[in-house]
């Protein structure tokens, strides 16, 4: 754990999708302090200007996800002792994701993605039809409970590589969203969601990196569930299916 002093020195990217630029501060260094507190400060006392997006504070939503020494994270979950590199706390917004200002990124591409792994919950059955039973044990919903934690913080699609390189590839979040319904016995769109993550930008483009896995803030592992896809398409392509 790195040795704080009395001030830390931060670098924050201050800009739009056009363009921008780092700029330092000065913020006096506390106890306990998260790098969103960091933020918040300079926010409050020195540059009312800043721009920057949170909401619970408590690691529960998200939305506070930023760049913090070249790494993505939830900030308020990340505290200053534990991420500074050398002298200096350098803060910029996620990867992968257009700027609308400074820290604040738009999600919009993201959740795009999401739909465009056919990531809504199809149902085979309505609300008059009794209840399925689904076996807590069973192979397929341990798959499915395994990845249902994403809270679409956009932080596996930040370090993810692939998405830097490939603008219509569809993403971790939106693959493992995909996976845990292809593994709900009551959804009703398998194969129309098979076809889906096959598609230009599908599973097939994963290069298995594990960035995702490494930084995903909730410990799932999406990697584990696009691997998950690819084997599962292989095997309808083999019946014809696809």
């Amino acid at each position: 754990m790195a040795k704080l002093d009395k001030f830390i020195n931060v670098q924050i990217w201050r800009g739009d999708a056009s363009g921008g630029f780092y700029q330092n501060y000065e913020v006096p260094a506390l106890k306990s302090q998260t790098v969103l507190d960091v933020v918040s400060w300079i926010q409050r006392n020195l540059d009312p200007g800043l721009s920057y997006r949170f909401a619970c504070r408590v690691g529960m939503c998200g939305s506070c996800a930023m760049t913090v020494n070249g790494k993505p994270r939830w900030t308020c979950r990340s505290h200053v002792s534990t991420v500074m590199d050398g002298d200096t706390l350098t803060i910029e917004p996620l990867r992968n994701l257009p700027v609308i200002k400074d820290l604040a990124c738009d999600l919009t591409p993201f959740f795009d993605k999401w739909t465009g792994a056919k990531g809504q919950f199809v149902p085979s059955s309505t609300r008059h039809d009794p209840l399925p039973l689904i076996r807590p044990e069973s192979k397929k919903r341990r798959e499915a409970s395994a990845g249902i934690e994403c809270i679409n913080c956009a932080v596996c699609y930040a370090a993810c590589d692939v998405v830097e390189q490939n603008a219509s590839y569809l993403g971790p979040a939106a693959l493992n969203r995909a996976w845990t319904l292809i593994n709900d016995e009551r959804d009703a769109g398998q194969l129309e969601r098979l076809r889906a993550v096959t598609s230009q930008g599908g599973c097939q483009n994963c290069h298995s990196q594990q960035g995702c896995t490494e930084h995903c803030p909730n410990a799932l592992n999406p990697t584990r569930a696009i691997a998950g896809l690819k084997r599962t398409a292989t095997v309808a392509t083999l019946k014809g299916q696809l």
